[in-house]
């Protein structure tokens, strides 16, 4: 039997039914914690249900009775983080341009109510601090449709807001020009979430300082900036730009 079959279609309804008791719900949060420690060392499609409920020490009924699915159960250990996370985001980006004003918001403010909920969640290991944050990087780094297509869904309302945002602060930038930055900025942030090779880097040239996420989106944050800001390139010039790279690299042997 497949680990992502799903449950029968009356395991909604009868958790729905039933109300939820101080044994269930820590069951309950025991899968939760379980499955995003190992889905964020192993990844979606390597971490299987019978993984989850063997370190949980539960059955795989208790999975279907409270998830229905692993697809299910993944996305509940992303919303159960992200949820708030995201809606942090929202509120802080609000209350930022509230005080702008009449004034455009600096691309500087926006970065930062979108990075400063992910610092102060790296800091929360209550809320599964940087376990989590590197959950979320192989997320949306995953070649799996469904979770690209779940985060882009549920997270809708914040992706346009802060889109929004963004092309008011650099009215110079068409969209589509706008739509590759940002796409290149998540990208960027998704892999120094997910991966420990910035960790690492961070260890060797500065070996006191305990490196940690939080020291990680500090440094990403000017790397961010200057990438959406930066002045939009001429495409001949890139062109000839990138020719003379080329031909300045060694040429293969034959």
């Amino acid at each position: 039997m497949r680990d992502h079959l799903a449950a029968p279609a009356t395991a909604a309804a009868t958790r729905a039914a039933l109300p939820e008791t101080r044994g269930t719900a820590a069951t309950k949060d025991k899968i939760l914690d379980t499955a995003e420690a190992l889905f964020m060392t192993r990844g979606y499609e390597a971490t299987s249900l019978r993984s989850i409920t063997a370190a949980a020490q539960v059955n795989l009924a208790a999975v279907n009775y409270h998830f229905g699915s692993k697809e299910e159960l993944f996305q509940s250990v992303l919303t159960r983080r992200l949820d708030p996370m995201n809606q942090r985001r929202v509120d802080l980006l609000t209350q930022l341009e509230r005080a702008a004003g009449t004034h455009e918001l600096p691309c500087e403010k926006i970065l930062a109510a979108l990075l400063v909920p992910a610092l102060e969640l790296a800091r929360d290991r209550e809320r599964g601090g940087t376990n989590f944050l590197r959950l979320l990087g192989r997320a949306y780094a995953d070649p799996a449709p469904f979770i690209r297509r779940f985060l882009s869904d549920r997270y809708a309302v914040m992706i346009d807001r802060f889109k929004a945002a963004f092309a008011r602060a650099l009215p110079e930038l068409p969209k589509r020009e706008l739509s590759w930055r940002l796409h290149f900025m998540m990208g960027a942030l998704s892999y120094t979430l997910a991966g420990t090779d910035a960790l690492k880097l961070i260890a060797e040239l500065a070996p006191g300082d305990g490196p940690n996420d939080e020291q990680l989106l500090r440094r990403l944050a000017p790397f961010l900036l200057a990438g959406l800001t930066s002045p939009r390139p001429d495409a001949a010039d890139s062109d000839r730009a990138l020719d003379v790279s080329l031909d300045a690299l060694p040429r293969p042997e034959r």
